[in-house]
């Protein structure tokens, strides 16, 4: 329980460090390919409820530091627990779960997406068309998930699968 509280904090922390770098605004959005990667990272290592804190960790902080918009939680959480779901199921069926990092953007941009344009925008006084969120999501979430993968990957090699 100590390693995955303490994996929680760092992966929060590199979440939060890296987001003024790698956040740039696209619609009414402030993508960041960065959080995708931790949710990748973190559904993987810890499962779907840590990666899911994880999100609202690195979101909340993100939004008080201006380099993140309510569309943080929908655009992250999702995302988050398919990862975390398809890590658990990779695992039971014996496939290698670092793939399950690869099914991040079927939460964030098709789960997360439409919550966004249904649910959230309309809250907070948007109008945002549903392809449009699903396309610039991707294009966030795509790239991060790849990343993710790919570090995943590299831990694997050294040893590192379980925490």
């Amino acid at each position: 329980m100590m390693r995955k509280l303490v994996t929680a904090g760092v992966l929060s922390a590199l979440g939060v460090v890296i987001s003024p770098l790698l956040s740039f605004p696209i619609l009414a959005f402030k993508v960041y390919p960065g959080q995708h990667m931790i949710n990748a990272i973190s559904g993987v290592l810890l499962g779907p409820w840590w990666a899911a804190l994880i999100s609202i960790i690195v979101g909340t902080i993100r939004i008080a530091m201006g380099t993140g918009t309510i569309f943080a939680y929908p655009g992250g959480i999702p995302g988050a627990l398919v990862v975390g779901f398809f890590s658990w199921l990779f695992r039971r069926l014996r496939v290698r779960k670092e793939l399950a990092a690869l099914s991040e953007p079927l939460g964030t941009v098709f789960i997360g997406g439409t919550i966004a344009t249904l649910i959230v925008a309309p809250m907070v006084g948007r109008s945002i068309l549903l392809t449009a969120t699903w396309v610039t999501w991707a294009m966030s979430s795509v790239p991060g998930s790849i990343a993710g993968y790919l570090i995943l990957e590299g831990l694997r090699r050294i040893g590192i699968e379980e925490i």
